[in-house]
């Protein structure tokens, strides 16, 4: 956990959307900037799936965070201007609690007997957060892939809690192609022997089965385009003398490779595995029976839509969805299509292409 982060227990039940209570869940967030004397120019931050709370460095903690170049000084999150708040996930294994956490009922790890998580109680955790905070309407809401459902979320359960909602790379609901490849990635996990049902020795986790699923992740994070132009058909350079009748080869395959090893061991394989049910289980249209219907329920004074062309997880098609549904009852609605090469992962690592477009709705 971030030395920049703040925790906060909520004592009580805190009831689930889809069944099922946590006793006194504690949540993990960070800030950035300065609250004014209104206590309305806060902006609510929502990660993907595996980033912690530490979204930006700060002085308290001056390691690079997983959004670096869009929070701070002169940034399009201002943070001269603007207060930035980003809470770690419910459900997520960085401080707030998840299946990784001790069940302050029983004494014991939640593993499995945690409650089924859905994003509508990763938004109402943050919702908590923010009132905690003394905050009654926030400036902005902001979302990046799972992150936008859950913006969405919060705003579709708390109308009017914001005066605007900026989704990046997310969609209503998860297309069949994409829940397909998060199933794999789950049963990835779930094959692994080490998994035990949940049970692992937190010593010795199913390793095997998180990097299979983070190099599938991995494959549709980016594009077939980028693949071809960053790696071609390039041999790796280094010796392999382990006599390995199938080692690497090419250096695409060294790359996934390194990036498997990252992540795996540093997420809590059961809380990888909510959350990523978490982020198939979400449907706006289960608020109120059809999308239309859920974006009535959307009191915002303005909204953007950022997709991406090489997008293959929240497709191009599902940002024009969104944004024409946000229209319907926010006609301060605008759909930005970048043409970056980078796949889903742009958010993340083609600043150039993202930077201008927040910028400009911020007025920064």
């Amino acid at each position: 956990m971030s030395s920049a982060a703040k925790s906060v227990t909520f004592e009580g039940r805190f009831a689930m959307h889809r069944g099922g209570h946590l006793e006194s869940p504690t949540l993990v967030y960070e800030t950035w900037g300065k609250l004014n004397e209104a206590r309305d120019n806060a902006i609510l931050v929502f990660s993907g799936l595996s980033p912690s709370a530490h979204a930006a460095s700060s002085e308290e903690d001056q390691s690079a965070g997983w959004w670096e170049d869009m929070i701070g000084s002169g940034l399009p999150l201002d943070t001269d201007r603007f207060y930035v708040i980003a809470v770690n996930s419910l459900g997520s294994c960085f401080g707030s609690t998840g299946p990784a956490s001790v069940n302050v009922e029983t004494g014991d790890l939640y593993r499995l007997s945690f409650p089924v998580l859905t994003l509508e109680d990763v938004a109402e955790a943050a919702y908590l957060v923010v009132r905690h905070l003394g905050i009654e309407q926030l400036e902005s809401v902001v979302g990046c892939s799972m992150g936008g459902m859950s913006g969405l979320a919060y705003c579709v359960r708390h109308p009017g809690s914001t005066r605007s909602f900026v989704s990046i790379s997310s969609a209503t609901r998860a297309l069949p192609f994409s829940i397909a490849v998060r199933s794999l990635q789950r049963e990835m996990i779930r094959s692994d022997p080490k998994w035990r049902d949940g049970n692992y020795d937190r010593s010795d986790p199913p390793l095997v089965g998180q990097r299979l699923a983070r190099k599938l992740g991995m494959i549709t994070y980016r594009s077939a385009a980028e693949w071809e132009q960053r790696f071609g058909r390039e041999r790796v350079t280094f010796q392999d003398d382990s006599g390995y009748k199938f080692k690497i080869d090419f250096s695409v395959e060294s790359y996934l490779e390194n990036q498997a090893n990252k992540f795996s061991g540093a997420f809590d394989a059961n809380c990888y595995l909510y959350l990523s049910r978490a982020s198939d289980l979400f449907d706006l249209a289960e608020h109120g029976g059809s999308l239309q219907a859920g974006f009535k329920r959307l009191e915002l004074e303005r909204a953007l839509v950022i997709g991406v062309e090489t997008d293959i997880l929240f497709p191009i098609h599902q940002q024009r969805e969104l944004a024409e549904g946000l229209l319907a009852t926010c006609a301060d609605t605008k759909l930005v299509e970048l043409d970056s090469i980078k796949g889903h992962d742009s958010f993340l690592v083609d600043m150039d292409a993202f930077r201008p477009v927040i910028c400009d709705f911020f007025g920064t």
